[in-house]
């Protein structure tokens, strides 16, 4: 089994983990299974509990897990099936091992983080292996090296390929190499700094990958294998990319990368046949439709907040030969200006989850607004929610109808806390989560675009509609088109009398890739781009 090791230096938001997504992708195309995994430095146990301030999206896997957004750039990049093994933190390895002190495991031995914080995280380096059957381990060292809380993982990655062997292991580095607008230059000396961190800890990389704004000529590439250490091949290009992160594969082959990993790593394998990708670059750069799409949220500014849903947007318009412009809304500023004001001229209006009352109003307003211009519409968990209430208020009449989570006193609590939920205290991983089964009324709209009466989706949430008001919504209009097995929990809402009004409680945006987009997010920018055409008519 062969491993690459994904560090950063210099600054921190590089692009260490679509970088390593795109390693995986150009390996996947030589014929070769590739897991990808994120090892993140931070003591909790995972993201679950963090801000989006703090932490940008957390990404649901199929078993429940809730991971670094890395793992979505792995997931939309490759065919790699992943697992809440595939993100390790160091809260994880610590708690590992003191359980395993409290068992007693380690009787008559004083616990240190060498060698048994460090031989936890070669174990997990193993287990990964073992688990996937891949020919190729990527994992990304997350954070900055030279990072204190990093160190372990370093320390490990550099033990681990003390005894794997040399050809077993490739070291790549992604750096920053800044242009300094006042001398019109590129600078390496944040990298020959960074690189020389590196090596302290024992670490020489193999590949350095460079971010940079503009091209990196002989020169400089020469100066970089000279005082880093790496041969000039080894000396790699990543431009920052002019239209989409799907380029960067193609961008990353150009440069000969995968041909460089392949030759170090011993593997005999064809060139990658990357001509889908290109076509997909097609459909992004020049594509032969457009369309915007207006995100409302209370974390729009954040970029990566909402990130898998502005990719599954995108892949909606890949899917239609479109291009996307999503612009985000700030749901407070409907509250404040209308939606009149914010929402007019969009082809569609989506929006996505989340968690707390700020914006609600302004959602709930948008939502009204959809529904009554029969612009596209698309829901996704708290979405669903939100539609949901605004039906009560607009169409039931119910007029105080809220969910239990933003009103605990309300009349009419058309969302309410799941029964699992009712006695639960943690925060930590006790949500409705993962993949859960849901079955679809034949001829529905969800029907329609999924191809199929049974389908599995993702959750992350602790809220559902109140079966107390399905006979009141049916009897208005709402249609529960998507309901669990037992048909105890309502999966989605369709308004069958609009173009296009669907709200998903799960997160399908999570299984959305750029060559494989998800159905409901085809269908939901097919919607849009007619709705486009018909008010040009």
């Amino acid at each position: 089994m062969k491993h690459i090791f994904v560090t950063g230096g210099v600054i921190s938001s590089l692009g260490k983990g679509l970088t390593a997504a795109a390693i995986g992708t150009l390996l996947e195309r030589r014929g070769l299974k590739v897991t990808i995994q994120k090892f993140d430095p931070y003591l909790n146990v995972d993201p679950g509990t963090m801000s989006p301030y703090q932490h940008g999206e957390v990404y649901v896997l199929d078993d429940g897990a809730e991971t670094d957004l890395d793992l979505g750039h792995y997931e939309r990049f490759t065919n790699s099936k992943l697992t809440r093994f595939n993100n390790l933190t160091s809260g994880q390895v610590y708690q590992r091992v003191l359980d395993k002190e409290r068992r007693g495991d380690y009787l008559g031995k004083t616990v240190q983080v060498i060698p048994h914080i460090t031989d936890e995280i070669q174990n997990r380096i193993r287990e990964i292996g073992d688990k996937s059957d891949a020919d190729v381990v990527i994992t990304e060292i997350g954070g900055t090296i030279g990072d204190i809380e990093g160190l372990p993982f370093v320390e490990a990655i550099r033990e681990f390929a003390l005894n794997a062997g040399s050809n077993n292991v490739l070291f790549l580095h992604v750096t920053f190499v800044p242009f300094i607008k006042a001398a019109g230059e590129l600078k390496t000396k944040p990298t020959q700094q960074g690189v020389a961190k590196l090596r302290e800890i024992g670490i020489t990389p193999d590949i350095l990958v460079c971010r940079c704004e503009k091209p990196l000529n002989k020169e400089l590439r020469q100066k970089l294998s000279l005082f880093c250490n790496v041969q000039y091949e080894g000396i790699i290009e990543e431009i920052d990319v002019e239209h989409s992160i799907y380029e960067v594969p193609l961008m990353l082959q150009q440069e000969g990368l995968d041909d460089l990993i392949c030759r170090k790593l011993e593997l005999k394998t064809p060139s990658a046949d990357m001509s889908d990708w290109q076509d997909i670059i097609r459909k992004l750069v020049t594509p032969k439709n457009q369309v915007r799409i207006g995100v409302v949220g209370k974390y729009v500014e954040l970029q990566d907040a909402y990130k898998s849903v502005y990719e599954a947007v995108i892949h909606g318009g890949i899917a239609n030969d479109c291009g996307v412009t999503i612009e985000r809304v700030e749901a407070e500023d409907i509250e404040k200006k209308g939606a009149i004001k914010t929402l007019h001229g969009y082809g569609g209006i989506l929006i996505p989850g989340g968690f707390g009352e700020r914006g609600t109003e302004g959602k709930i307003l948008a939502a009204q607004y959809a529904r009554e211009n029969n612009i596209p519409f698309l829901g996704l968990c708290l979405g669903m929610q939100i539609a949901t209430i605004e039906f009560a208020r607009n169409v039931l009449n119910l007029k105080e109808a809220h969910s239990v989570e933003f009103s605990s006193e309300t009349p009419h609590p058309v969302i309410a806390l799941l029964d699992e939920q009712q006695n639960i205290t943690n925060k930590g991983g006790t949500m409705r989560l993962g993949s859960q089964p849901c079955k679809l009324t034949p001829e529905s709209l969800a029907a329609k675009l999924y191809n199929s009466n049974e389908i599995n989706e993702r959750h992350r949430h602790r809220y559902e509609f109140n079966n107390s008001y399905r006979e009141e919504f049916e009897k208005a209009g709402l249609l529960f088109s998507g309901q669990s097995p037992d048909g105890n929990l309502v999966e989605i809402i369709e308004v069958p009398s609009h173009s296009f009004y669907l709200a998903s409680q799960f997160h399908p945006e999570f299984k959305s890739k750029p060559n494989k987009p998800h159905p409901l997010f085809e269908g939901f920018i097919k919607a849009a781009l007619a709705c486009d055409r018909n008010r040009n008519v």
